[in-house]
């Protein structure tokens, strides 16, 4: 298949706004690729390489080949491209990747070129994304959406699913089954005004302490290398990283498991110690008895996906609550409290808080694990409303701030592709943050003018904010009130931003059906 085929398909799929529209064009794509290349079709479609690191970035491509006049690279050949570029090491190898990068851009056409270099740099702003490419594979193939997102959600990879989707069909899908020692997606939470508004949605439901962690799905089994995985929410292996985690799971009394949970440091007293200090930790590559005897890292599991040949997925809530507390100790357990009493759910969330926690997350009991996707079943209550967006440009500073990119503009992701500006803000930034975000944005600059810097939309920062207002200034019709900085958030790319549906459910009623009226006319993508 060439690629100029799928970089035509990006190109008209970029151009409409209506999500069907956009399905059937990458359906019909998808639908002539063969065995051997749908696995790179769909990735690309996605906006991704096969490759998670390729060691080629932004820089390698300020200096372009002239393009060719006509089509003739294949998704293979691509493909082929990138894996021996993405296997180069040691001495000399960065000049080898510039090489082989540019004697690929050199075959490409223009459009092929913009398309690589969106590929390259995970721009491919077109509005679809693994979510979208996901519906495509089941209308290609005439399947069941749902069925084809659960077997996404179970792989952890759209290619496998759509090269059996084609050969296999159905059949295909139905032999995708959660495997201990492969991740899946993870269940995500949306966010609720208040403990009180949560549980009236809910009725009964477990309300847990929301940790200031990092997000790790632990997989155990004899199959299994050394006998544990540890996995972040992006799916990354970091076992390596977490030995106490590893330590800790090796000592139940169980043959196979599967858990989701937290990983945090915390002080000698049980307190949350900052997150840059948990992130930094996770991250750590060397040294890592060294970095654990500083810093060590406390595991909370908060569910169960799995144990000694069961799969509990689909069970629902309270099956798995019941498994959990049989096999892990309280210890290792994340604190939950079952009530539908407000008052109740409402004083174990300002424990938590005491205790230096987040806030809690309630959780409904009749519902499976639905992986993947931010369901309506969990709900994330915090005492100030924090959303994590995505920046769009930043303004110069004046006075103090003078030379350093100050003022953030601020974007929600759009579900239908894009962003939606919110406001901006420079409150909450240190002079050590003002630094660290200028060097950042500069090295995603898209362009400028006197006063501002456009850049990529990919850095992610955690905003708090005091409430959402109706405002006719932004596309969205709304604009977040108070915000300020809380952090950067290295561990999350801007797909996993919250969307401007998380910003209008949390608005006012009035707020949001003046929004929505306002955001049908306005919302542009960034």
């Amino acid at each position: 298949m060439l690629l100029a085929r799928l970089a035509t398909t990006s190109a008209a799929v970029a151009a409409t706004s209506a999500r069907s529209k956009k399905v059937s064009l990458l359906a019909d794509c998808v639908r002539e690729a063969g065995p051997d290349d749908i696995a790179a079709v769909v990735a690309y479609l996605s906006g991704d390489l096969l490759q998670r690191r390729t060691g080629v970035g932004w820089a390698s491509l300020r200096e372009r080949p002239a393009p060719a006049a006509e089509p003739t690279l294949t998704v293979a050949e691509v493909d082929h491209t990138f894996a021996t570029i993405a296997d180069l090491s040691g001495a000399g190898s960065q000049n080898a990747r510039r090489a082989l990068l540019g004697s690929l851009l050199a075959r490409a056409t223009t459009e092929e070129q913009r398309f690589l270099g969106a590929l390259v740099t995970g721009e491919l702003r077109q509005g679809a994304l693994a979510a979208l490419v996901t519906d495509a594979v089941a209308q290609a193939f005439a399947l069941e959406p749902a069925a084809v997102r659960r077997a996404v959600m179970l792989r952890g990879d759209i290619g496998p699913v759509a090269a059996a989707a084609l050969e296999h069909g159905a059949d295909g899908l139905a032999a995708f089954r959660l495997e201990v020692g492969r991740p899946v997606q993870p269940m995500l939470a949306q966010t609720a005004e208040s403990v009180p508004a949560a549980l009236e949605r809910l009725g009964t439901a477990a309300v847990e302490w929301k940790l200031d962690g990092v997000r790790v799905q632990i997989h155990r089994a004899d199959t299994i290398p050394g006998g544990v995985r540890v996995f972040t929410r992006t799916l990354d292996d970091i076992t390596d990283r977490v030995p106490e985690l590893v330590e800790a799971v090796l000592g139940l009394d169980v043959r196979s498991i599967v858990l989701d949970g937290e990983a945090i440091a915390l002080r000698a007293g049980g307190r949350p110690r900052p997150f840059q200090e948990t992130g930094s930790r996770v991250g750590r590559r060397v040294d890592v008895e060294r970095a654990r005897a500083q810093n060590p890292l406390t595991l909370f599991v908060f569910d169960i996906l799995h144990v000694d040949g069961e799969d509990l997925l689909d069970l629902p809530a309270t099956v798995r609550g019941e498994a959990l507390a049989r096999v892990v100790p309280a210890e290792l357990r994340v604190p939950r409290l079952v009530t539908a009493d407000p008052a109740e759910g409402a004083a174990f969330m300002f424990d938590a808080l005491a205790r230096g926690h987040e806030g809690v997350v309630v959780k409904a009991l009749d519902i499976g694990y639905a992986a993947g996707r931010r369901g309506s079943g969990w709900s994330k209550v915090k005492p100030v409303h924090t959303l994590d967006l995505v920046v769009l440009a930043a303004e110069w500073g004046h006075g103090r701030r003078h030379g350093w990119l100050s003022n953030l503009h601020l974007g929600a992701r759009d579900p239908a592709g894009g962003f939606v500006m919110l406001g901006k803000t420079f409150k909450g930034l240190t002079d050590a943050m003002l630094r660290e975000q200028t060097e950042q944005l500069l090295a995603l600059e898209e362009s400028r003018n006197e006063w501002q810097v456009l850049v990529r939309p990919e850095l992610v920062v955690e905003i708090a904010f005091d409430g959402v207002q109706s405002s006719p200034r932004y596309p969205g019709g709304v604009a977040l009130r108070f915000a300020r900085v809380v952090r950067y958030r290295p561990d999350k790319r801007a797909q996993d931003a919250d969307t401007i549906d998380d910003v209008l459910a949390i608005a006012p009623a009035t707020e949001r059906d003046g929004s929505d009226t306002q955001r049908s006319r306005n919302v542009s993508s960034v």
